[in-house]
């Protein structure tokens, strides 16, 4: 049987698990009364939930003689530690472009790596059927970026197939009716390679990917380069420093992919897509080989991190009432098993016993750890996010710049470009594609970015679609502001009064309810004004023996701001903390104390004063 091992790669949000979906479907890989949910390869809870891929899976399907083995990649820079080590499994890339927005950021990462490692490119422009669709356009802009990120002859010449993941349809010609997917698998049959399949050389496979069984430790997923492996095999496992020689191991299990399923194999040729069990200290990017021909491949480089996050054992009043796991040593075995697997994640000790430094790609990248995490039954406190500076060939500071592409309604244009501007981000390019929204594409430091989602949304009342990525390590830019509005902290513990509350909203935007907890130092609310304010929300109305008219009316409060990890990553300072457990997000300061905070501010004044 001949194999075909292929990635899907495209901008998030462009359908590639839709599409899969079909195919899947298509190629028989269920029974006619099998109930299967929408985006199956969505199989993590948060995928589901935000419509995002996080983490590459595989699938395999037969066509014809054909066995097809299909990743699914995650479409959002962040994840870039998944599409860099998959790559390296698959002999070819089905770019997947959205026939509205064409190619966005994220496209052009994910068909950067793909190019540089020479893998043939198929185009697939889907959601044809979307409202004001233009394939003809986006194709023209595929082959542009092709060009522009120098593709070779070869890959210019990719084939292009027109495609509705939705409807499962597809076709080679906007002229010829789409009925189902046939041309999209003949196309791939047809143009991608073959794998390697030496079968007769020495084993050697690298390790692409790491999974994790209860029953037999963590299994090695990859490519056979060549050669056969066999259950009960020795092999060598090679380790980084070429000065060392390999550890034996034998493998205990084989398994192969069929559909959604993995398979237990008696054994695997060349070109085929396996995890192995029962090698001890398996890492990404290390080589399995032959023990008598102990020759190592090419490892695996994945881009540096840009932003790290300080990850404290949580010390608050509250400490231990929601979660499972709460000490120091608990939050770092996690930490570290995290690693395991996810190797675009830095994980470093501090000079404290209770915090560590955790770096990682964006914001999303470590804040999908962060809420995996807290459903694990983690408590644990977070710090504000920073990028990791660089020092230059000179010795000058160095700080990692986006690239950052945002769709908006000409009326709103001038607003995000007026926010834009004490960002420090400087437009590269604008243009009016003519469909209504405006494309500027800018140069912005990544801190610039901080905090400002939500400001985008709210500018733009949720018509906008702003898209970044990481671009390159530039010049220091300088201070930038910071946020211009003060928080409420409260200034006594206890149980939240819908009386005070009543008293604090004329003046502040409330991120509690009336019954909610407090301690001492949380942070409640957000000033209207510049400043921090301390307030008391657990303050009771005093009874009287005197009534009026309207003294008894009854409060009525708006309902409070609700705090995602995301947004409260965007919104503290360095002097705040989140604490993050399995029920509750609060908000707190790193000085709990009304006494200590002013105390600080007070010799901090002296210092200014004094310089």
């Amino acid at each position: 049987m001949e194999i075909r091992n292929i990635a899907i790669i495209a901008h998030v949000d462009h359908g590639k698990t839709t599409l899969v979906d079909q195919m899947l479907r298509q190629a028989g890989a269920f029974r006619e009364n099998q109930v299967v949910s929408e985006r199956v390869m969505d199989s993590n809870p948060l995928e589901k939930e935000r419509g995002i891929t996080i983490l590459a899976k595989n699938t395999s399907i037969h066509w014809g003689d054909t066995k097809l083995n299909i990743v699914d990649t995650p479409g959002h820079a962040d994840f870039g530690g998944e599409v860099e080590r998959i790559l390296r499994m698959v002999d070819g890339v089905l770019l997947v472009v959205d026939a509205f927005d064409g190619p966005m950021p994220q496209t052009r990462f994910v068909l950067r790596k793909a190019l540089a490692l020479g893998r043939t490119v198929i185009i697939c422009i889907n959601k044809i059927d979307r409202p004001g669709a233009d394939p003809m356009r986006v194709h023209e802009e595929v082959l542009d970026l092709l060009i522009e990120l120098e593709a070779n002859e070869e890959q210019l010449d990719a084939p292009v197939v027109y495609a509705s993941g939705r409807d499962g349809t597809s076709t080679m010609s906007m002229d010829v009716p789409a009925t189902n997917l046939t041309p999209l698998f003949d196309t791939i049959v047809k143009h991608v390679p073959k794998p390697p399949s030496d079968a007769a050389a020495p084993f050697q496979m690298l390790v692409s990917t790491i999974d994790y069984s209860n029953y037999l430790g963590r299994l090695a997923i990859g490519r056979i380069e060549r050669g056969t492996v066999k259950v009960g095999d020795t092999v060598h496992l090679l380790p980084v420093d070429q000065t060392l020689k390999g550890a034996p191991g034998r493998v205990t299990k084989l398994y192969g992919f069929e559909g959604l399923e993995r398979v237990e194999v008696p054994m695997a040729n060349a070109g085929e897509i396996v995890a192995l069990a029962g090698l001890e200290g398996v890492e990404i990017g290390l080589t399995i080989t032959d023990p008598e021909h102990p020759e190592r491949l090419e490892g695996i480089a994945v881009e540096e991190p840009t932003i790290s996050v300080d990850f404290l054992v949580n010390n608050s009043p509250f400490a231990g009432q929601d979660g499972k796991f709460v000490t120091s040593r608990q939050l770092k075995e996690r930490l570290e098993k995290e690693l395991e697997r996810n190797v675009a994640l830095r994980v470093e000790d501090t000079e404290s016993t209770d915090t560590w430094t955790v770096s990682g790609r964006g914001e999303l990248h470590l804040s999908i750890l962060m809420e995996t995490m807290r459903r694990e039954g983690y408590e644990f406190q977070v710090s504000r996010p920073r990028v990791i500076m660089h020092v230059g060939p000179n010795g000058e500071k160095l700080e990692p710049y986006e690239e950052l592409a945002i769709d908006v309604p000409e009326e709103f244009m001038g607003t995000v470009i007026e926010k834009l501007g004490p960002r420090k981000a400087s437009m590269i390019e604008m243009k009016n594609p003519g469909q209504g929204l405006v494309r500027i594409v800018y140069k912005i430091p990544a801190r610039g970015l901080f905090g400002y989602r939500s400001e985008f949304l709210t500018d733009t009342r949720g018509t906008g679609l702003m898209h970044h990525r990481f671009l390159e390590y530039g010049p220091w830019a300088g201070n930038l502001q910071g946020r211009l509005r003060g928080v409420l902290c409260s200034m006594e513990a206890g149980t939240i009064i819908a009386f005070a509350l009543g008293n604090l909203q004329e003046r502040s935007t409330l991120f509690v309810a009336p019954g909610d907890e407090v301690y001492e130092g949380m942070i409640v609310g957000e000033n209207s004004r510049p400043g921090d304010m301390d307030v008391n929300p657990t303050k009771e109305k005093k009874l009287t023996n005197m009534r009026s008219k309207s003294a008894d009316d009854a409060i009525s409060l708006e309902p409070p701001r609700l705090l995602t990890l995301e947004s409260a990553l965007e919104y503290i300072e360095d002097d705040e903390l989140i604490e993050v457990t399995p029920k509750n997000i609060r908000l707190r300061k790193r000085l709990l104390g009304v006494s200590d905070r002013k105390r600080i501010n007070r010799d901090a004044k002296k210092d200014r004063a004094g310089a």
